[in-house]
């Protein structure tokens, strides 16, 4: 009997409603709460920064630029370490460290070791999205996973903006150091409660091999019928988001809105849609599936993009609030399909996944800006609208796509 019960406990997964399953989320939206927070907190700091230091606009930025560009190359490395000494582990690592790297930039003596602390943060936080999902795919049964990641996501949505309106707050009363201490320590208690509540792994099972292990994996991904055009959803729907966030402040501030700088800023206040959107459209992807929700998503999130052309306020935020809402909605039901296609190397997927994820942002958002130097924000929504055009002729094509074939237990040992 005993090799049936292992075989059933590799079998089973964490169930909607169990104990198991709210322990599980909790602790992943603390995680991805803390994880976005002390990522993008320093945004709004960048113009302190500038004084602090004496630095133009374009160093200043430095300090996100060196984050998401450590975190995009430490995903891969990341996903091959969690493949051997497991998921949570690493994601508990991944959440003190960068807490600890928030509280040693309140302490930087110059702008040099600010940018090496915000580096290094961004390669700890690699060992933290990515894994996440892998978690989710192989603990959450597959009816339940779309909401579990959509809580993910939706967590990651919350500290996204959490993050930049708390430190605003705080270095307007205090300054920026006190600002990221308090952002560290909060990022501690966050990852405290990450090691408590998360359940341990159940059907993980360490995988061996190293490179050759990658280069195989890497093999499988890139061959299978589905994973490139999900990999290049998600490099289009993250380019496209971060490009409509760099750029709409620039339009506000200009005539003939001459918004203020809190105004604009109350912007990120959008995020809270997508934690209720990311929820939403795991639920409705669980029930009516993946392919059938996602392409209607992006007409919606290429529509509230639209909406931004007009000259009335009211359309314009109406249009980015659809935009973001169908963002985050869009994210979530495209990573859970990564999860669950990736009968294999769930880590390496959900990494390659988020790779082309932050590289799209880096992407299309220069290419963003030198429409905006072109044409304004006339030229930045022809080229959202290009890269939505794109998703959607994406989603279109996934409406074919053939379910992944099954995995050979001979085929994993031979990899």
């Amino acid at each position: 009997m005993k090799p049936s019960f292992i075989s059933r406990a590799v079998i089973m997964g964490i169930t909607a409603g169990s104990p198991q399953f709210k322990r599980t989320n909790r602790a992943l939206f603390f995680s991805g709460f803390s994880c976005f927070a002390l990522l993008y907190s320093v945004q709004p700091l960048m113009p302190l920064l500038g004084r602090e230091f004496a630095l133009t606009a374009a160093q200043s930025s430095l300090a996100l630029s060196v984050s998401t560009a450590a975190l995009a190359v430490s995903l891969l490395l990341s996903s091959l370490l969690s493949d051997r000494i497991g998921r949570k582990p690493l994601m508990g690592a991944a959440l003190t460290i960068a807490a600890v790297m928030t509280v040693l930039c309140a302490v930087a003596q110059n702008y040099g070791q600010f940018l090496v602390m915000r580096a290094l943060l961004g390669f700890a936080l690699g060992g933290m999205p990515a894994v996440a999902m892998s978690y989710l795919s192989e603990e959450v049964e597959p009816g339940s996973l779309g909401l579990s990641m959509g809580l993910l996501i939706g967590g990651n949505a919350f500290g996204g903006m959490a993050g930049r309106i708390l430190v605003s707050v705080m270095s307007d009363f205090f300054s920026w150091r006190a600002a990221m201490a308090a952002m560290g320590v909060a990022g501690l208690l966050a990852a405290a409660e990450f090691y408590r509540s998360l359940p341990r792994s159940r059907n993980f099972r360490p995988a061996q091999g190293g490179l050759r292990e990658l280069g195989n994996g890497l093999r499988r991904q890139f061959t299978d019928d589905g994973m490139p055009w999900l990999f290049g959803m998600g490099f289009l729907l993250m380019g496209c988001m971060v490009s409509a966030y760099n750029f709409i402040g620039f339009r506000l501030l200009g005539a003939p809105f001459d918004l203020s700088q809190s105004l604009v800023g109350a912007i990120s206040f959008l995020y809270l849609l997508g934690m209720f959107s990311s929820v939403w459209a795991g639920r409705l992807a669980d029930k009516l599936g993946r392919r059938r929700v996602l392409w209607w998503l992006l007409m919606a999130m290429l529509g509230g993009m639209l909406l931004t052309l007009s000259g009335n306020l009211v359309l314009i935020f109406g249009g980015l609030a659809l935009f973001t809402f169908c963002f985050f909605a869009s994210h979530s039901v495209t990573s859970s399909w990564v999860g669950r296609r990736a009968q294999s190397a769930s880590a390496l997927a959900s990494a390659l996944y988020l790779f082309f994820y932050y590289i799209g942002s880096a992407v299309i958002g220069w290419l963003a800006g030198v429409a905006w130097g072109v044409a304004g924000w006339t030229g930045v929504v022809a080229v959202l609208g290009c890269g939505l055009a794109g998703a959607l002729l994406i989603a279109l094509r996934l409406r074919n796509l053939a379910p992944a074939a099954p995995v050979e237990p001979a085929q994993l040992a031979a990899a």
